[in-house]
């Protein structure tokens, strides 16, 4: 069953360095909060998990908290590069990063396998593409049935599944609404997980639509208002358009990432009053 504990506790419990941690949230709910306590703790040589990793992955790479990265794609959301990111794949900065790249297909699908307790999935999606040829882990597979030629990949089962959510009680359960990817898969396939909310509640009130993952599901909730930002939490949050754009210019720089990064994650961790 799941504990609420502070974030700062989760976190030293649940990430170790070297670990295989998968924070997702696609467009929307994404943790950020979670993954600047992950920055404030100096995790190294993690395998960093994402279907598309952003801003808060450029992040955790710049301050050389991984060493892998596996995902379909990679970028700041309408504005281009992520310059961290594209800083260790080509020079090493601050530390190199080996790539494992599938499509969206075959992310979405090994998190399911994964939460099933299945070893691969199977689809069709790699057929014709030259990623066969980049990822040792994409292998053919012949259908038992039919005879038809068929792509096989790993299930995915991070030792760290983490999500972002609207709310949840104070057992542990749950609940997020509006746009949803893989958050539920993510949370059943990891060995461990920790739920951010925007809030704890004595009781969920009923909401069309809404997810709830049971609180057996998750090891760890904790609250952190705003956790989400500068993505947005539906209902509480609105996603802060310019920061995305502003970021670019950031993170081109190494000294103004670093400074970025002291002043708005490291200090403001430390209770500092920093500028805005």
């Amino acid at each position: 069953m799941a504990e609420v504990v502070p974030l700062e506790t989760a976190v030293a419990t649940l990430v170790h360095d070297g670990d295989s941690v998968a924070l997702e949230g696609f467009t929307h709910l994404i943790p950020f909060a979670a993954g600047h306590e992950i920055i404030r703790q100096g995790r190294r040589d993690l395998v960093l998990v994402r279907m598309t990793p952003d801003l808060i992955y450029d992040q955790l790479i710049g301050m050389g908290c991984a060493s892998k990265l596996v995902f379909s794609w990679g970028g700041n959301p309408g504005v281009g590069s992520l310059h961290r990111f594209r800083d260790a794949v080509e020079h090493g900065w601050p530390a190199p990063l080996e790539l494992e790249e599938h499509s969206h297909a075959g992310m979405a699908n090994r998190y399911v396998a994964g939460a099933s307790g299945l070893p691969f999935a199977v689809l069709r999606g790699y057929r014709g593409t030259d990623l066969q040829g980049q990822t040792a882990n994409i292998k053919p597979i012949t259908c038992p049935f039919t005879g038809e030629e068929l792509t096989a990949v790993p299930a995915i089962n991070p030792d760290v599944g983490i999500v972002h959510a609207q709310r949840a009680d104070r057992a542990g359960n749950v609940q997020l609404w509006g746009i949803t990817g893989i958050q539920k898969e993510v949370v059943l396939a990891a060995r461990r997980s920790l739920v951010t909310v925007e809030e704890i509640v004595e009781e969920l009130d009923p909401r069309p639509g809404a997810i709830v993952i049971p609180s057996w599901a998750v090891t760890y909730v904790a609250a952190a208002p705003g956790g989400s930002r500068p993505s947005y939490s539906l209902g509480y949050t609105i996603r802060d358009n310019d920061f995305y754009v502003a970021w670019d210019e950031i993170a081109r720089d190494r000294e103004t990432f670093r400074v970025w990064i002291d002043e708005h994650v490291l200090r403001a961790g430390r209770g500092e009053s920093v500028t805005a």
